[in-house]
């Protein structure tokens, strides 16, 4: 990654933030940007850093006997990477590997523990975005269990298209696989069937979203769900 001059970009999360405390953690911060395929965390590897995207976005994966990797979350603009921190852990069992380019804000992670112990008003709206999280995951995992590959496909689309702010964004069969847990042959009928619907356009890892409705029209419930989960929580504005 390359460090760069602050720009005017905005994390939700910051955001929600009291003015003053949200001045504060924004002085504590660098706008780094972070590059496709950046590995920002390791399984059980010490946390030295934590990232607020705001037009980034990350995967975060953990290893499945040895073999593969599961995504279990994607992190953009509406919250943080370095969560186990703010329950005092300073390791996290998953990957964290950059799928969209961009800007973030990075925080050691010795700043974010200290500001953590000084604002009330930080916890408080941390552990809001902890059990947003937890829900999500939950949600996830029935998701998985069962609802179809074509509709599962069309959620972490447009889980995608929000975090990257475009119609149009880089995901390969791969990523694609490792997003819902399936093989990449999974992953071809489920595109194909959505690519004939023409709600998407699919074509060598390039991805145009043709019709937002149609797509939420096709996704399983988890998508609103996820996102009226968040809206009630936090409350912060898109």
């Amino acid at each position: 990654m390359s460090i760069v001059r602050p720009r005017p970009r905005l994390n939700r999360l910051l955001q929600a933030l009291p003015r003053r405390q949200s001045q504060r953690m924004l002085r504590e911060c660098e706008a780094v940007e972070l590059k496709f395929g950046e590995i920002l965390y390791q399984p059980n590897v010490r946390i030295s850093d934590v990232y607020f995207p705001s037009d980034s976005f990350i995967s975060l994966m953990i290893p499945v006997d040895g073999t593969g990797n599961l995504e279990v979350a994607l992190v953009g603009n509406e919250g943080m990477l370095g969560s186990p921190l703010i329950l005092g852990v300073n390791v996290s069992p998953l990957r964290a590997v950059v799928q969209g380019k961009g800007l973030a804000w990075r925080m050691s992670g010795v700043a974010f523990s200290r500001q953590l112990g000084r604002s009330a008003a930080l916890r408080r709206g941390l552990h809001r975005y902890l059990q947003v999280r937890m829900c999500q995951l939950a949600r996830a995992a029935a998701c998985t269990r069962f609802h179809l590959v074509e509709q599962r496909l069309a959620r972490c689309l447009l889980m995608t298209q929000d975090r990257a702010h475009s119609d149009e964004f880089h995901a390969t069969h791969e990523v694609l696989a490792y997003m819902l847990g399936v093989r990449r042959v999974g992953v071809t009928k489920a595109a194909n069937a959505l690519q004939t619907r023409k709600l998407i356009h699919y074509h060598r890892g390039e991805i145009s979203i043709l019709d937002r409705v149609g797509m939420e029209a096709a996704a399983c419930g988890c998508y609103q769900a996820d996102r009226e989960t968040y809206g009630a929580l936090l409350a912060v504005p898109a």
